[in-house]
């Protein structure tokens, strides 16, 4: 995996799978109702979920809106959508660009995006697209992590991987936080085109079994196999173990806040002259 793929969260085939089977439940899947919550996606809306991954929530929206609307996921990682059409195989999955959405201008109710906005590589081109295929009256909800610095356990097993593994490697780690900064964030939205969105910031828990659960699931659910090898991730869980003890409870269970922005924007219904 090159730097650039581990910077734009690019993970393999194999990371797909354990980043469903660890990640969604222990981070991702939580967020998936309160996003939806965020826009009102209801009975019959059409709604599009871009950099969908291996579709959490995806597939929240479509029990939303039941058979008379419409759930498009999106994603342009082969391997996230191979483990998206196993766990939902009736739904729409394709594969894409969020810079360059397959879709005629005004196709969906609610465009949704988990996640997914600091790691596009235009991310102006992103929102335009966004802000392109929503209806008149429709609504655009997406998230991003906090900063890093109010994510202590992160920042802490960043701190930890950038001591023993360097920079490109915990620059991996710390990636998903790049749009943490409110300012930062609201800039790169009036950027895409979205002035005026609303954004709120809430906190939600993340949950592993183990501190070596939760390292296996940073390592071999994300972008990090090609820093840190088999011998490698065993020195960094043992270090873990004591460095990171803090966050693990009596019987080894691991639960830390992780707080994020959610950003809601709708667009004006048409004018009728």
């Amino acid at each position: 995996m090159t730097r650039n793929a581990a910077a734009a969260g690019q993970v393999s085939k194999s990371a797909a799978e354990i980043y469903d089977e660890f990640f969604v439940p222990a981070l991702f899947g939580p967020w998936a109702g309160p996003l939806c919550d965020a826009v009102e996606v209801g009975p019959g809306k059409d709604v599009l979920d871009i950099a969908c991954g291996t579709g959490a929530t995806t597939r929240e929206a479509a029990e939303r809106v039941g058979p008379s609307g419409r759930v498009v996921g999106l994603d342009r990682n082969q391997g996230m959508l191979d483990v998206a059409r196993r766990r939902a195989p009736d739904m729409e999955w394709i594969e894409g660009l969020a810079e360059a959405l397959p879709f005629a201008g005004g196709s969906f109710d609610r465009v949704l995006c988990q996640f997914g906005l600091m790691f596009f590589d235009q991310q102006t081109k992103a929102l335009n697209e966004m802000a392109r295929v929503v209806r008149p009256g429709g609504r655009i909800a997406l998230t991003v992590w906090d900063d890093v610095a109010r994510s202590p356990a992160y920042a802490g097993i960043i701190e930890l991987i950038l001591e023993m593994f360097g920079q490109d490697a915990a620059a991996a780690l710390r990636a998903p936080f790049a749009l943490g900064d409110k300012l930062v964030l609201l800039r790169v939205l009036e950027d895409g085109g979205l002035a005026g969105a609303k954004l709120t910031t809430a906190t939600g828990t993340a949950r592993f079994a183990s501190i070596r659960e939760w390292v296996r699931t940073d390592v071999r659910g994300w972008t990090l196999g090609d820093f840190i090898d088999d011998a490698g991730f065993e020195e960094l869980v043992k270090a873990a173990e004591t460095r990171l003890r803090g966050f693990a409870a009596s019987n080894g269970t691991v639960a830390f806040p992780a707080p994020a922005h959610v950003a809601v924007w709708n667009r004006k219904p048409k004018e009728h002259g």
